[in-house]
């Protein structure tokens, strides 16, 4: 397909591979990117579910290769991690033309597992694509975590209410919110609180029906 001539799709999402759908974006299309790939850590919650992709990191090169493509220059895209793997991310951060321009931490009041650590934070990369100008009102790097969602909808589901800031901070109203692993479409939501547009791509057939649900 020729990108140039494709059509940006708005308040939707899409079931499918994001890496087989990314490609069929329009270049420089997108003004923001929040995501929340999977972690390579093979996942797996108490109730037993897993996350999608999280067994290998096939997709990861390409994904984000993919995402530099569609966003528009001097944009931003801010990606969750799991830091077992940081050095793989940032390799793939980097060799897709992202550099990092701040890195966010989310305390939480809950431990959500424990291992060698009680684990209590999640974390985040605020990524550039070229020179982006600096938010008037740029953020504090540590975000708290005051919303718990027992993760009803999704194995790692994230609060509305930490993404909130980030949507409000990192693009404008009217603008197009990209989310390429959408989950229960939480990403979504939170642009669409906030009169943003957005396009969600889920690989999963029952989180894709949820987030659909969500956002009807």
């Amino acid at each position: 397909m020729n990108t140039s001539q494709a059509t940006t799709p708005s308040n939707t999402v899409i079931h499918g591979d994001c890496v087989h759908v990314l490609p069929t974006l329009p270049s420089a299309s997108v003004n923001f990117i929040l995501t929340d790939p999977p972690y390579l850590v093979r996942y797996r919650a108490r109730d037993g579910r897993t996350v999608p992709g999280d067994d290998n990191a096939a997709w990861l090169k390409p994904a984000f290769a993919q995402l530099h493509r569609v966003l528009k220059a001097d944009g931003f895209c801010f990606s969750f991690y799991g830091w077992p793997h940081a050095d793989r991310f940032m390799e793939a951060f980097r060799a897709a033309g992202f550099r990092p321009v701040g890195h966010f931490s989310f305390p939480k009041r809950y431990t959500s597992s424990v291992g060698h650590v009680r684990c209590q934070h999640e974390c985040g990369y605020l990524l550039a694509k070229g020179n982006p100008t600096k938010p008037l009102e740029p953020l504090g790097d540590v975000i708290h975590w005051s919303d718990c969602t027992g993760n009803k909808l999704h194995p790692t589901q994230k609060p509305v209410s930490v993404l909130l800031p980030l949507i409000e901070t990192y693009s404008a109203a009217q603008e197009t919110v990209l989310d390429p692993f959408a989950g229960s479409g939480s990403s979504l939501m939170a642009a669409k609180l906030l009169g943003r547009s957005y396009i969600g791509i889920e690989l999963d057939a029952k989180y894709h029906a949820i987030a659909s649900r969500r956002l009807a």
